[in-house]
């Protein structure tokens, strides 16, 4: 089982930090994030799928996905690429399309760094308008990397 550390999300700034060490290559682990053909096999919480994935992976590039529920409800992300240093660093911004121009648009920025044979992987997103709104992510997000870690172990098995 993969060691996972859970950063409390900071009630000033309403920021979200995940932290997991990965037993993968960190390469591996950054192509994870950056393929859509692995970003389906995860994205999403517990029970959801990834039916569409769209990225122009490169700074200034955007991405567009879907998450399925079990019901069949659907929910569109949107974003653009802000910062790529393969494979140390993603940055990227975040909104639900659902929200229209009133929803919040944050920057999401995930870290790889070396641990022997392993990855440990930072996962920040912020900045929230309120605590409620990082708890709801903090749920979603650690159901993804629940779902990532669970990749990783189909593949060494």
């Amino acid at each position: 089982m993969p060691e996972v550390v859970v950063g409390t999300p900071s009630r000033a700034k309403h920021e979200l930090v995940i932290t997991r060490t990965l037993d993968a290559p960190r390469s591996l682990v950054f192509k994870m994030w950056t393929t859509p053909e692995y970003l389906v096999r995860w994205w999403g919480p517990k029970d959801f799928t990834a039916p569409s994935i769209k990225m122009d992976f490169r700074v200034g590039g955007g991405y567009r996905a879907c998450i399925r529920s079990s019901k069949g409800e659907e929910y569109w992300m949107t974003g653009t690429y802000r910062e790529i240093v393969e494979p140390e660093r993603i940055a990227f911004s975040f909104r639900w399309e659902e929200e229209g121009e009133r929803g919040q648009d944050n920057t999401v920025t995930v870290t790889f760094t070396e641990e022997g044979t392993k990855t440990r992987m930072t996962f920040r997103q912020a900045y929230f308008d309120s605590v409620e709104q990082c708890d709801s992510h903090f749920e979603g997000w650690s159901e993804c990397m629940d779902r990532l870690v669970a990749e990783f172990a189909r593949k060494a098995a």
